[in-house]
C-alpha cells in the first residue's frame, strides 16, 4: 500500500489539524484589534451586505439571535458598529458599520488574505483549485 493511502485513514484527523492551525493563525491575527473570530465574521458579513436587521446577522452568521446580540453590543462597545432604525419599519432596528468599523474590515480582510497565502503557500495554484473545489462539494 502506498504511504499516501495510509494517510486516508486519518484523513479527519489531517482536516482538523490544519483547521486548528488555521483557526489559531486567525485569532492570533485579530489580537491587534481586540476582536474575536465571531465578531469579525460579523464584520466581514456586515461589510459584504450593508446594513441589515440582528435576524438576518443571525442567519448570516448561523447563529442564535441571543449570541448575535451579544456580539453586535461587543462591537458596538468598540464603536465598530452602530444600531439605526428601520427607515421601513420603525418598530425594527438594523445593524450597520460605523466608519472605524468599515476601515477595521477592510484592516481584517487584508489580513486574512495575507495569513491565507502564508498558509497556503505550499500549494501550486492548480492544488489550490482543487482544495477549493473538494472544500465547496463537502460544505454543500
Amino acid at each position: 500500500m502506498p504511504a499516501d493511502d495510509d494517510d486516508l485513514g486519518d484523513l479527519p484527523g489531517l482536516f482538523w489539524a490544519v483547521a486548528r492551525r488555521m483557526r489559531h493563525a486567525s485569532s492570533a491575527a485579530l489580537e491587534k484589534w481586540d476582536i474575536t473570530p465571531g465578531q469579525a465574521r460579523a464584520v466581514r458579513v456586515l461589510a459584504k451586505h450593508g446594513d441589515m436587521r440582528l435576524n438576518h446577522l443571525s442567519e448570516h452568521l448561523r447563529i442564535a439571535p441571543r449570541s448575535t446580540t451579544e456580539v453586535v453590543d461587543a462591537l458596538e462597545e468598540r464603536g465598530l458598529v452602530e444600531r439605526r432604525p428601520d427607515p421601513t419599519d420603525r418598530r425594527a432596528t438594523l445593524v450597520a458599520l460605523t466608519d472605524r468599523g468599515a476601515g477595521v474590515g477592510r484592516d481584517i480582510r487584508d489580513a486574512a488574505s495575507a495569513e491565507t497565502d502564508r498558509s497556503f503557500a505550499a500549494l501550486d495554484p492548480e492544488d489550490r483549485r482543487t482544495l477549493a473545489r473538494i472544500l465547496r462539494t463537502l460544505r454543500d
